[in-house]
């Protein structure tokens, strides 16, 4: 009634009475609704009609907070302060000129001594909190935090706060420990019983992670998070087709989402039905076109079913997406070797070694690429361009002597091949596979044999 009394007044360019705490309520309707020119109307109207309110000044002064006006905001603070010296609401808005100054620790100590004087400790006591979160100092939020839930024991979000410094401490254990207590004075609470599972899976104390989420979702039956927790969990204990059946039921209570979807598809992939994966996964990128990990799990399920022109195809769609994850320029690399599509490959590897993924694998691919197609030189000098990186390694010193023997080198073949035989002398065997012209030559028997008499 007030609120559309005042919008009215504000149309027609009357002026109606209204009492303080009339002003105060639909100043409060502004504030909350971001609506601030209107509250600022509503201030400079109230303070008019109630010069001496204190309540609207303290308003005010919230105002000149949020436009950044500190130095209004103090001046009227400081009169307030000394009509009033024991009313919180000073030092709370003191405090928040400090925050927004970054002077967190001056900003606390008005706070405590809004402390003093406040009804409302957990209102006070959330405001400390937040100061030391900004600090990083996690102890003391925390410790604020546990008076907030002390006075309000179903204060969700104080206590989603408090694991989280137990979190960033990494104190998980103490985490368990405290939830645990607290389950012990409100055991229906699956909020907690959900953060005390989330505890368990850090802590690598799966089954009794497990137990937790069953609490939770049966405690609260449309709890999606509880469900999804558990779904995880199973699949991390392999329980695939029951994991399955919990995600299934998050999407009966709420709308399907790409994660879930995704989620669902690799359960399918693990328990190797990869037709249903591959649906799945394809409701996952219908749902977020975007979702790079969809396409590349489709590009998998594909690849794995040797049907490289489908992996391919998705493998271009993630590619679009992210062209600058290492990873991905890999697995279009193979999939280009396993179609023969050579010179794409080389492009795909090179991409890895410049987005610094310079794997030993990735150096040997492309060598034995160039070796393929006839290009020694290139191969030789990439192979040279990996020793820089790992010195004594067989796979690069087996490679060295058949490019150097293609090449014409024996001499300097020799030397990588005792070097490599120095290294890793069962390694020959796979050599064996990759240049089986060059082992049957009659100085390289030699050399083998002679070291192998040497073992």
């Amino acid at each position: 009634m007030s609120l559309s009394k005042f919008e009215s007044m504000l149309k027609t360019n009357k002026v109606y009475f209204f009492d303080s705490s009339e002003f105060e309520e639909i100043i409060h309707y502004y504030l909350d609704n971001g609506r601030h020119s209107l509250a600022k109307k509503a201030v400079d109207l109230g303070l008019k009609q109630h010069p001496s309110s204190l309540m609207l000044k303290l308003l005010k002064v919230e105002l000149h907070v949020f436009e950044e006006k500190f130095i209004d905001a103090e001046k009227l603070l400081n009169e307030l302060e000394a009509l009033e010296p024991t009313n919180e609401e000073v030092h709370i808005q003191r405090a928040a000129i400090f925050s927004k100054k970054d002077k967190h620790l001056e900003a606390i100590n008005s706070l405590k001594i809004a402390l003093e004087y406040t009804d409302d400790l957990a209102d006070v006591s959330s405001l400390l909190a937040m100061e030391y979160l900004y600090l990083d100092d996690f102890d003391n939020a925390r410790l604020n935090f546990i008076k907030c839930l002390e006075v309000d024991f179903e204060d969700y979000s104080a206590l989603y706060n408090i694991i989280y410094c137990f979190d960033m401490d990494e104190n998980h254990a103490e985490a368990v420990v405290y939830l645990n207590s607290y389950l012990d004075k409100n055991p229906y609470c699956e909020v907690a019983w959900h953060q005390l599972g989330r505890q368990y899976i850090v802590l690598k104390e799966f089954e009794k992670a497990l137990k937790s989420f069953d609490f939770a979702v049966v405690i609260d039956d449309n709890f999606i998070g509880g469900y999804l927790e558990k779904a995880k969990t199973l699949e991390i204990l392999g329980r695939y087709e029951e994991a399955v059946e919990n995600y299934s039921i998050s999407i009966e209570l709420d709308d399907p989402t790409a994660f879930v979807y995704l989620r669902i598809g690799d359960c399918f992939r693990n328990l190797n039905q990869l037709k249903k994966a591959s649906e799945f996964y394809k409701k996952a990128v219908n749902e977020d076109p975007l979702l790079d990990k969809a396409w590349m799990s489709l590009t998998d399920v594909y690849f794995l079913i040797e049907d490289y022109t489908k992996s391919l195809y998705y493998m271009k769609k993630v590619l679009s997406i992210d062209e600058f994850n290492p990873v991905y320029w890999r697995k279009y690399g193979e999939i280009n070797i396993k179609l023969s599509f050579f010179e794409e490959s080389i492009v795909a590897f090179n991409r890895c070694l410049s987005l610094d993924d310079k794997s030993l694998e990735i150096w040997l691919a492309l060598v034995d690429v160039y070796y393929y197609l006839g290009d020694y030189e290139e191969s030789l000098n990439t192979l040279i361009k990996a020793k820089n990186y790992y010195n004594a390694i067989a796979e690069i010193e087996y490679r060295l002597f058949g490019l150097f023997m293609q090449l014409g080198n024996s001499g300097a073949a020799y030397i990588h091949l005792k070097n490599g035989l120095a290294i890793d002398f069962d390694f020959l065997e796979v050599m064996k596979e990759l240049y089986p012209g060059f082992f049957k030559v009659k100085e390289v028997k030699t050399i083998i044999s002679e070291f192998k008499k040497q073992c």
